[in-house]
């Protein structure tokens, strides 16, 4: 791809008028829509601001490359923009951005941004490049600069085509960043240059996000003095069994590649070790972390990808009660709500086989998270039994839940590390079967057989929590919906918040035939509450908010309804002392409310898309406003005049 074929010379701003990041993007999706390559402002901004919600697209140096491939745009297209001033726009090293590339491509452009995004990291990591471009006055001497640095990129991939000379030093290295965009490739060229300075050799394979660029062969691995890894995310790791190998974020290898570079050549780097049977390895083992922060990555691992299945089956599920309930159901026929008449049997069907994949899915990939690939099988095993019930002496119990899945998912990880470990003995020529015979034989063993004896135990817990949840009244109520509304405000995404919402889908599965769980709509109300109470404040104390975060108080009602407890964030963080108690508060007046009325929900997520799943849709809406009222009044009294 050759880059001066997106850069449109019309969509170009050499003197950008905003001072935020928001109005920087602002402005320059303005531009492409008025050029016609953008057809909906609202629609590609969107995709725009989810990418920054991941990570700054500001990547330092004075440089930022916002991206979004969307329906909204009708032809590749990337718009460079210029500031004299700089903008705060959040990069990574902290300082001021004067250029930016907003790279625009349409859905069915497979993979055009990110060769935009590649091919732009070749320019920008070239001496002086940048220092060029912020003097350019006009679009042509922009396409002027592209074109000059040119032929000095041509001689770059000439480089790293040429074969591996001995005459020097040979390092290897993979980079990969948690999207597999920008800084994936600005940390290839990065290394690439330094090496070229430092009469090194660096062959760099990239896993971007269109699959793995420049594989290394196994023979540029053996020469190799040793190994670079700059990267976010897990990447192949069990071919540099027995090689220097040094691994640090993406960042490191776009800013101390020096450094990098001479812990290799130094004999500074450990000798890295791969796991008997493994392939991959994580960026933080278990082992480094505290027993807490492993415990909290594992689960979230595993309820991850549950998360999709719970949603996708639990409305489908919570429908098919709604359309008995408008169609209507006799009173002695009660027992069948959910599959009585025909339309509703088929939604409560497809929903069911869904949420049947909730539990096998949470042990499983907890396993996964703990064992790798081995771990998977066992964890399904153990999520499957904890469905069924299935305990020694009664194989056909009572189911354990939510619960039982947890423990099994954790069980089933750390007995195949187990058998990982007995295995480490036997003789290389067994290490075939050891993957495809021993780890899933005897770790589904092993596994199962603890099962029946974990799920008597877990099945009694998890009967006497639903229990529990199914009387509560009163104070009781109102205080687990307050508990559990705060939670959701506490870090409006973290592990308080994530705690909340996973305890609460957790008790959808034995309620959902009931009505739906008091907790889980405590949960929703919750957290549906700090986006909307940064629209009350900013409506009513107009005088202590910016003009942008006014506007920005617009959006997050369409968050907060959306129950997206992440759009208060950057007002949260901006001011924590004021923001995040007054939101807790609300959020907790909210979800007491709810439990003080018992109002049940049978959908873990949707907001006011699916309030008509609660008991009480109307009094539940009152209640999410009040909390947000109260939430609102108090963070803008609390809040200084700007």
């Amino acid at each position: 791809m050759k880059i001066q074929d997106l850069l449109r010379k019309d969509v170009m701003i050499l003197d950008l008028k905003a001072t935020s990041k928001e109005a920087v993007i602002d402005e320059m999706i303005t531009s492409l829509v008025e050029h016609g390559v953008v057809t909906d402002f609202d629609t590609f901004k969107q995709g725009i601001m989810n990418r920054e919600a991941q990570t700054s697209t500001g990547l330092g140096d004075g440089i930022a490359m916002p991206h979004s491939k969307n329906a909204a745009v009708k032809e590749a297209t990337v718009l460079f923009a210029k500031s004299t001033a700089g903008v705060d726009y959040e990069a990574l090293d902290g300082q001021p951005t004067y250029l930016f590339f907003m790279i625009a491509a349409p859905d069915g452009a497979n993979d055009t941004h990110l060769a935009a995004l590649a091919e732009l990291s070749k320019y920008l990591l070239k001496d002086g490049f940048a220092d060029q471009l912020r003097k350019v006055t006009t679009a042509d001497e922009v396409i002027a600069t592209f074109n000059a640095a040119e032929e000095d990129n041509k001689a770059k991939e000439e480089v790293k085509a040429a074969p591996v000379s001995d005459d020097k030093p040979l390092i290897v290295a993979v980079t990969a960043c948690t999207t597999g965009i920008a800084h994936t490739y600005m940390a290839e060229e990065a290394l690439i240059k330094q090496g070229e300075e430092m009469g090194v050799t660096v062959r760099v394979e990239t896993n971007g996000a269109s699959g793995v660029g420049n594989r290394l062969t196994t023979d540029e691995i053996a020469r190799a003095k040793g190994v670079i890894v700059a990267a976010d995310k897990a990447v192949e790791m069990a071919r540099f069994d027995g090689k220097q190998l040094v691994s640090r974020p993406v960042a490191d290898g776009i800013k101390k590649t020096e450094e990098l570079i001479n812990i290799i050549l130094d004999g500074k780097a450990d000798t890295y070790k791969a796991a008997a049977g493994s392939s991959t390895e994580e960026k933080e083992s278990s082992e480094k972390l505290s027993l807490g922060a492993a415990f909290y990555k594992h689960l979230m691992s595993g309820v991850s990808q549950m998360l999709p299945f719970v949603i996708g089956g639990g409305i489908m599920i919570a429908l098919a009660f709604l359309i008995d309930n408008i169609l209507g159901v006799p009173k002695d026929q009660l027992s069948n709500l959910g599959t009585y008449h025909q339309a509703a049997a088929y939604f409560k069907t497809i929903g069911n086989a869904a949420f049947g994949f909730m539990l096998p899915i949470l042990a499983g990939y907890i396993a996964y998270s703990i064992a790798e690939k081995p771990g998977l099988v066992a964890g399904f095993v153990a999520g499957a039994i904890a469905s069924s019930g299935a305990a020694w002496g009664n194989l056909e119990g009572t189911p354990s839940g939510f619960l039982g899945a947890l423990v099994g998912g954790f069980l089933a990880g750390w007995l195949v590390n187990l058998v990982k470990k007995a295995c480490a003995g036997l003789p290389r020529s067994l290490e075939g079967i050891k993957s495809i015979l021993l780890y899933p034989l005897l770790g589904v063993f092993l596994t199962g057989f603890a099962m029946l004896f974990v799920n008597i135990p877990m099945a009694a817990i998890n009967t006497g929590l639903n229990n529990f949840l199914g009387g509560l009244q009163g104070a009781s109520a109102v205080l687990l919906g307050a508990i559990l509304g705060g939670m959701m405000a506490i870090d409006m995404g973290g592990p308080f918040n994530k705690a909340a919402y996973v305890f609460g889908t957790g008790t959808l599965a034995a309620s959902v035939a009931s009505g739906g769980s008091v907790a889980m709509a405590s949960v929703m109300a919750g957290g549906m509450v700090p986006p909307l109470a940064v629209f009350v404040a900013t409506l009513l104390f107009k005088n202590k908010f910016t003009e942008e975060e006014r506007n920005s108080g617009l959006t997050n009602i369409i968050m907060g309804l959306s129950f997206i407890t992440e759009g208060a964030i950057p007002f949260g963080a901006a001011d924590p002392a004021r923001a995040i108690p007054s939101f807790v508060v609300g959020s907790a007046v909210a979800g007491g409310l709810v439990g003080a009325f018992g109002i049940k929900l049978m959908a873990p997520h949707g907001g006011i898309f699916v309030i008509a799943l609660t008991s009480a849709p109307i009094l539940y809406l009152i209640f999410v406003i009040i909390g947000a009222i109260v939430a609102g009044v108090l963070f803008g009294a609390l809040k200084k005049e700007k």
